[in-house]
């Protein structure tokens, strides 16, 4: 391709709007043009390389037995109702309907349409393993994309789904997958880490993420030096010790308080550590029609389906949790068995009936109260009188107050110790660069996916899921492999090998040498990109750099007169010179070898 005749320009000034580094380089190397928030367009270099990386994925998923597929990227909205999805993923649905009025979405994911799918084809246990997968386009009505590619409304996503007749089938097809991304992030040079996740509106048993550690991420994860322990915060476990544990109980005391409307400020009034306060926090509960909070069963077990509804309902939750610490709110829903846990304004706690600034669980009518599992085991903490401008002294579980709930909800940090190994942990920031699910048998359940096994019993499929974002693993590799220059391209993803950089290409023996060299490179199968434009030797240079490609040639007056063309591979500082004679089977032969001889 001749520069000239590229359609997509560089840009020389930094796009305000660009957040990370990976959204500047796309935008400064004319990869990507933004249609909307969260919507891009891409110009043929971005899209060379994002098919290049949709080539590797296809590669190893079929390695591992995976057979492509394409579903629809229209469904319909009862297909996502059998599941119970329409409501816990109503906030990101592209909602449609025809023109007879039916319904319709625009498929955020693919779990129920392969399982109904796969409920239409399969019979007997003889049919499993099975592995299948796309990659196809996802839309999401994310509130706040971000970050370029990093988080968009539509996006392109490898998705496959693993049916197996028991657990242990299971997780030998989790193995492979997991396997298979490590080998896929590797190929595209993004080191990633594997960490404990929260499995969210998917659902199921068992779930990793593989982060790619930097301070743009939007993920917070928690991890071990010693043993190696990695968590995502939303599911990160800790040493939690009590403080107050020994204490004998006293009796409780009503305090004047004015003023008082922080954990920090009553703290600091009382000279006691926040560790001694029981802090009040409140939220709304979300569950879908048809289900009861956790404990109060969700399931119509005979016929393995989830009860139908119209909507949603919700309650006040009141969450206790030690002074020091605070709410996990993934842990939080997970407790209380929700679709979803929004915080309260003080405003709305006041119209809720709680004293804020001065609540606490002693006396509380009218709300569910979860209590964080470290609570019972302290005595004497001060917490709320629920009167305006009161506190008490000396409350304690059990005598004072009991919670409808009581399980870890609190958030990991910096320096807590490691459950395994009592460590204190980091905390880094990632991106996520795919995440693989053990779903189990929900899906199957909600849809009916049954086939006989040996015995001539009907038993529900046993599923996964796993989940490669194309767009965002584009940006994680030039967030990896970029310098103040420009782009880096990993060998396997450059859009071309080669950039041949002609210096006054208006001159007969400069166009000439290039033209040659272009057509020589071409014919041996490399693929190369021609600056031939009559721009200065810093506009070429600088756009070399920045579009990043592995090898640069440059032919100039000046070595062509000794008859070398200079050669520089984008990681390296300097150039070296070989006889321009030589230079397309050279240059062949290098752009064929692996990243670390380039």
């Amino acid at each position: 391709m001749r520069l000239s005749q590229l359609f997509g320009k560089t840009l020389r000034q930094v796009p305000a709007e660009a957040e990370t580094p990976s959204h500047r380089l796309l935008l400064r190397a004319g990869m990507v043009q933004q249609v909307a928030a969260g919507v891009y367009a891409y110009m043929p270099l971005g899209w060379a390389v994002f098919r290049k990386i949709e080539r590797i994925i296809r590669e190893e998923m079929d390695r591992e037995g995976g057979q492509e597929m394409m579903m629809p990227s229209i469904v319909p909205i009862e297909v996502y109702q059998q599941s119970g999805r329409d409501q816990t993923m109503k906030d990101i649905l592209f909602r449609l309907s025809d023109g007879r009025g039916r319904e319709f979405a625009l498929g955020p994911t693919h779990e129920e349409l392969f399982t109904e799918v796969f409920k239409r084809n399969v019979r007997s246990y003889r049919d499993l393993p099975l592995l299948a997968y796309q990659i196809a386009p996802k839309f999401r009505d994310e509130p706040r994309p971000r970050g370029g590619l990093i988080r968009l409304r539509q996006f392109w996503m490898k998705d496959l789904y693993s049916f197996d007749a028991d657990w242990e089938g299971l997780d030998i097809s989790y193995r492979k997958m997991y396997d298979a991304y490590q080998r896929i992030f590797d190929r595209c040079a993004v080191p990633t880490v594997p960490v404990l996740a929260d499995s969210g509106a998917m659902g199921g048993k068992d779930t990793h993420q593989f982060m790619y550690v930097t301070e743009y991420g939007e993920d917070n994860c928690l991890f071990c030096p010693n043993c190696g322990y990695a968590a995502d915060a939303e599911v990160a476990a800790f040493v939690k010790e009590p403080a107050y544990s020994s204490e004998e109980a006293k009796p409780a005391e009503e305090i004047d308080t004015p003023g008082l409307y922080t954990i920090q400020a009553l703290a600091q009034n009382l000279g006691v550590p926040e560790s001694r306060t029981c802090k009040a926090v409140f939220y709304q509960a979300t569950y879908a029609d048809g289900t009861e909070s956790k404990n109060q069963g969700t399931r119509n077990k005979e016929r393995g389906t989830r009860s139908e509804g119209q909507g949603t309902r919700a309650e006040a939750v009141f969450v206790a949790i030690r002074g020091d610490m605070d709410v996990n709110e993934s842990k939080l829903r997970k407790a209380l068995g929700a679709v979803d846990v929004t915080y309260m304004s003080e405003e709305d706690a006041q119209q809720a009936g709680f004293v804020a600034g001065s609540a606490s669980a002693v006396g509380l009518a009218g709300a569910r109260i979860v209590a964080d599992d470290l609570l019972p085991l302290e005595h004497n903490l001060v917490a709320g009188a629920n009167k305006p401008d009161k506190h008490l002294l000396n409350v304690n579980y059990q005598r004072d107050w009991t919670a409808d709930v009581v399980a870890d909800i609190a958030l990991a940090k910096e320096g807590y110790r490691c459950l395994n190994c009592r460590t204190p942990m980091d905390l880094k920031r990632g991106i996520e660069m795919g995440q693989v699910f053990k779903l189990g048998t929900r899906y199957a359940e909600d849809i009916g996916a049954v086939f006989q096994d040996q015995e001539g019993k009907q038993r529900p499929a046993v599923m996964g899921s796993y989940g490669i974002g194309l767009e965002r693993l584009l940006a994680g590799v030039i967030e990896a492999n970029h310098d103040e220059s420009g782009i880096i391209w990993p060998h396997e993803l450059a859009p071309y090998k080669v950039h041949i950089v002609a210096i006054q290409p208006e001159k007969p023996e400069v166009a000439q040498a290039a033209d040659r060299l272009y057509e020589e490179l071409q014919s041996l199968g490399v693929e190369v990109l021609y600056d031939d434009r009559e721009e200065t030797p810093g506009v070429k240079f600088n756009d070399a750099d920045l579009l990043g490609m592995p090898l640069r040639t440059t032919l100039s007056p000046r070595n062509l007169s000794s008859g070398s063309a200079e050669v520089k591979a984008r990681t390296e500082a300097q150039s070296r010179l070989i006889p321009l004679a030589e230079a397309a089977a050279a240059l062949a032969n290098e752009a064929q070898q692996s990243p670390e001889r380039v």
